[in-house]
């Protein structure tokens, strides 16, 4: 990834790209249940940039920087109200002469691109209202230890199509898989995110489908994954979503049209009873809490391809 000094979409990366930062990833996670990493980031500052709350993000960057013998520094929302106190540019310029690397987690993706162009140092996209390359990221690191390889899994997403679908999308058809989105209408991939995994999946051998159908889009996948109805930002719209979504909920009798060795993906948090019930979140086909543990692991492996 030398070709990229920031990490803001994992549709900026290349096949290539993605294989070395899912490499590096295995080695460092295997390193650390082996008694821990290499200090690869000593005297290295993260500084952490939040306008949205988060359990995942929050912990996973502070242990991995940890972890590599690095700091990170956690910025409340409050203490720099990006683009309302203070401009985005100018909280780039200013923070990029302090710290090595900086990570923001953002409501909108034109605020993490700002930061980028006006950055000395990398920028990492913690979440924007776009794109989560870094759950993506997770994502292919969890599916890829419980099957072994990416090209040719069929995985399937179910519910609305936001951020964390993009980026899943991005990085599936990347690596070769058959993509299977199924969204009622309204709340399908955006057309140019759409375009551009098909581009993807065309040089890929992968491909990408959107369906109307939960069942159409999980049968026989080897993957089954859903997040939640309504994200942080989208509150008004709760009660609407409430009403279109019940039909694309990840229950077992959903699960059960995937293939028998199916795992089944959340990124969390999830609002039990809606968009997942409890027997599948907790039952043997879960990867959930392993898909949480990856972000750690996948995480270092940009902090240590950015700024080691």
């Amino acid at each position: 990834m030398q070709a990229h000094k920031h990490f803001l979409s994992l549709a900026d990366l290349t096949p290539a790209d993605l294989h070395r930062l899912l490499d590096l990833a295995v080695e460092l996670k295997r390193e650390w249940r082996a008694g821990g990493n290499a200090p690869l980031l000593k005297n290295k500052t993260l500084a952490m940039v939040f306008t949205k709350p988060s359990l995942r993000t929050r912990v996973s960057f502070e242990m991995a920087m940890r972890h590599l013998g690095g700091h990170a520094m956690y910025i409340a929302p409050d203490e720099i109200q990006l683009g309302k106190r203070e401009s985005v540019p100018d909280v780039a310029r200013v923070l990029s002469r302090y710290v090595d690397g900086i990570m923001a987690r953002v409501f909108a993706h034109a605020d993490v691109v700002t930061l980028a162009e006006h950055s000395r140092v990398p920028v990492i996209n913690g979440l924007s209202d776009y794109s989560h390359p870094c759950q993506g990221l997770a994502d292919l690191l969890t599916i890829l230890e419980y099957k072994g390889s990416i090209r040719g899994l069929t995985i399937a997403y179910v519910g609305d199509a936001n951020n964390v679908t993009n980026s899943l999308v991005f990085g599936g058809t990347l690596l070769g898989a058959h993509m299977r989105v199924g969204s009622p209408e309204g709340y399908q991939l955006r057309p140019d995110v759409a375009a551009r995994a098909a581009a993807f999946a065309q040089a890929s051998g992968g491909s990408l489908t959107q369906l109307a159908s939960p069942q159409d889009a999980v049968r026989d996948a080897d993957v089954v994954y859903t997040d939640v109805w309504t994200s942080m930002g989208q509150e008004a719209e709760a009660a609407r979503r409430a009403q279109v979504f019940p039909p694309y909920q990840v229950n077992q009798a959903l699960v059960n049209l995937a293939r028998r060795d199916a795992i089944v993906m959340h990124c969390l948090p999830a609002h039990r009873g809606q968009e997942i019930t409890d027997d599948v979140a907790d039952g043997p086909q879960s990867a959930l809490w392993d898909q949480a543990e990856n972000r750690m692991h996948a995480q270092k492996a940009v902090l240590v391809t950015l700024m080691g």
